[in-house]
């Protein structure tokens, strides 16, 4: 398979290739190490408030090791997102500006049975060649046969149509990676996380992207507040979705159009 790049290298004929193939790329040697602990000491905290959470409203069932929404003030977050990871490559998917839709964690445990362990793909609705959103995940360890590495069935986000589980563990791939890899893929991929035969956490970044219209999981200006987002760079502004915004009442849909909440170029 032609599909696996070294970051530094890689071209975006490179990316468009392989994501039209196959509709999955690996990009490795993406993250500096130090970027990489950085982020494995944040998930730590930010998994303790989480599950505290889905235990305290009664969903933490099938839930271990997932950590959502992690973006914060003061984590890891920003700094990742402001590195444009994979910049050119997304834009040219996407075709054009594109914002933040979800960004969350995986703690694979051995034992654990989280929902990402079943087959699915990350859009509810097959889009064909409209591309309305593309995934990202983000090595921090490396990914083995033994340890879970993520199934992905190459070639399935060309068809509207689930495989069963018996074709679908028969003809996937398995992402078999080192840490601090970046694996983009197109969100109409059937996936499945593996399962982790080993007494070692196997921890991931899970990112999407998509169309700047297209409604987020998550209202991260309104999380982060919007006179922090004055303070932000143009890029993480975009990025994060403070040029995409609804207006909530009247004063805030009145206004010039350098000051509106939905800017142009959002598509």
């Amino acid at each position: 398979m032609n599909n696996r790049f070294n970051y530094a290298e890689a071209t975006l004929a490179d990316f468009q290739n392989a994501i039209s193939q196959y509709g999955w790329v690996v990009y490795e040697n993406a993250l500096t190490l130090e970027l990489v602990n950085k982020i494995q000491d944040d998930l730590v905290d930010a998994y303790h408030v989480r599950r505290q959470v889905q235990i305290e409203n009664g969903i933490e069932t099938n839930m271990e090791g997932t950590l959502h929404h992690i973006l914060e003030q003061e984590n890891f977050g920003l700094y990742f997102l402001n590195q444009m990871f994979c910049n050119k490559e997304m834009r040219h998917f996407l075709e054009g500006n594109y914002i933040l839709n979800g960004i969350s964690g995986v703690i694979n445990m051995k034992n654990d049975r989280p929902y990402v362990q079943n087959v699915h793909r990350d859009l509810r609705t097959f889009t064909g060649d409209l591309k309305m959103m593309i995934q990202m995940i983000v090595l921090l360890d490396d990914f083995t046969v033994d340890n879970g590495a993520t199934y992905l069935l190459s070639g399935s986000h060309k068809t509207d149509n689930k495989p069963d589980d018996e074709y679908f563990y028969r003809n996937a791939d398995r992402a078999i990676a080192k840490k601090g890899s970046i694996i983009l893929f197109d969100s109409n991929l059937w996936h499945a996380a593996g399962k982790n035969y080993t007494d070692n956490p196997r921890r991931v970044l899970t990112l999407s992207f998509t169309k700047p219209y297209f409604k987020p999981q998550f209202d991260f200006p309104r999380f982060l507040g919007y006179e922090f987002g004055e303070s932000l760079n143009d890029n993480l502004r975009q990025v994060i979705g403070y040029n995409a915004r609804i207006p909530a009442n009247l004063s805030e849909f009145y206004q010039p159009v350098h000051l509106r909440m939905y800017q142009p170029g959002q598509g």
